[in-house]
């Protein structure tokens, strides 16, 4: 009878070993079974981000104020954001660049340093084009010289304007200050095409006939050139030109009735010292084409986002946080 009883033990023992390895086939099938789920999730993440990767073009034009910021933007856009999307910048100027961008197929963004004019809106709703301003940065308009120039270095506000204004009485140096040279000014700036000629034109001078042997130019290189090899020059041009042309030039400081302002990144301010000649700077937006090209619309995003951190070392002021929140709402609600 022990020994009965014995080999029942035994015959438990086996049993209860063979329950156990059951057990824990079970868990490693398991196991491997979780390993296999893990995979796929991750696959299907790695499908969703090489998804997420867009390509084709976007267009921009426009103002050649605002090209060093957009194009530095672009630059960085292609290489940290989207390598498969090519953003092209051109600077044909603020008006010239509405062109291009109020036909049909035109180009994707307008660079503009003035706001966009009633008849260019009109001409955007007859072609059922939905248009969208964006505030980019804020522009001081500079008056530069000679670096030889040691006697204007200051000037007031009306000293300075009626040196452009036909009738300001003034063809000498010798005419705003007997101590001055009695040497004829020459006088430079941006051609029509560009929204700071508009700016100057119709904003500063109230649109007063300029006097009529201003030199006007289509490309700011050529006016940098031009002031920097002429000693009895004077010119005007964005901020930003002033900034990478230092070596060059130097900028008036302008006394608009509290004594001399010189123009730089915390003057230039929508209520700061330069204010009298500070401006907003844009660019407007194909909303058409952002809903139709998603390249367009991730670029909008992306510049919006990230235009107070390049504002500064392009030459421009930044806008209000708030501002190009707002801006970044509206963009994100086109998806």
């Amino acid at each position: 009878m022990k020994n009965l009883r014995l080999v029942g033990l035994a015959l438990l023992l086996v049993l209860s070993i063979g329950l156990l390895a059951a057990c824990g086939s079970s868990d490693e099938s398991g196991a491997e079974e979780t390993d296999d789920s893990n995979t796929e999730s991750t696959e299907t993440e790695d499908t969703e981000s090489e998804s997420a990767e867009l390509e084709g073009s976007v267009v921009v034009d426009g103002s050649g104020t605002v090209y060093p910021l957009m194009a530095r933007i672009a630059e960085e856009y292609m290489l940290t954001e989207q390598e498969g999307v090519s953003v092209e910048v051109g600077r044909s100027g603020t008006s010239a660049g509405f062109e291009k961008f109020l036909v049909e197929d035109g180009t994707d963004f307008n660079d503009a340093s003035r706001q966009i004019k009633e008849e260019e809106s009109a001409t955007a709703e007859e072609l059922g084009i939905e248009v969208q301003e964006l505030k980019v940065a804020l522009d001081g308009l500079t008056f530069v010289t000679h670096p030889d120039n040691d006697w204007a270095s200051e000037m007031t506000e009306d000293e300075l304007l009626s040196i452009f204004l036909a009738d300001g009485g003034v063809t000498n140096w010798s005419d705003i200050n007997p101590e001055w040279p009695d040497e004829k000014i020459n006088t430079y700036g941006p051609n029509e095409n560009h929204g700071t000629y508009e700016f100057f034109y119709e904003n500063i001078l109230e649109e007063a006939d300029l006097v009529s042997d201003v030199n006007l130019q289509q490309e700011y290189s050529t006016l940098v050139t031009l002031v920097a090899e002429d000693v009895n020059s004077i010119g005007f041009f964005g901020f930003g030109y002033y900034v990478n042309n230092q070596d060059k030039l130097q900028a008036v400081s302008v006394d608009f009735g509290d004594g001399p302002v010189e123009p730089s990144l915390e003057t230039i301010a929508e209520d700061g010292d330069y204010a009298n000649f500070t401006r907003p700077v844009f660019t407007y937006l194909n909303v058409n084409n952002a809903k139709d090209k998603a390249q367009v619309l991730d670029y909008g995003i992306y510049l919006m986002n990230n235009v107070n951190t390049f504002a500064g070392e392009t030459g421009f002021a930044p806008i209000p946080d708030e501002e190009a929140q707002e801006s970044i709402d509206f963009l994100e609600g086109l998806k």
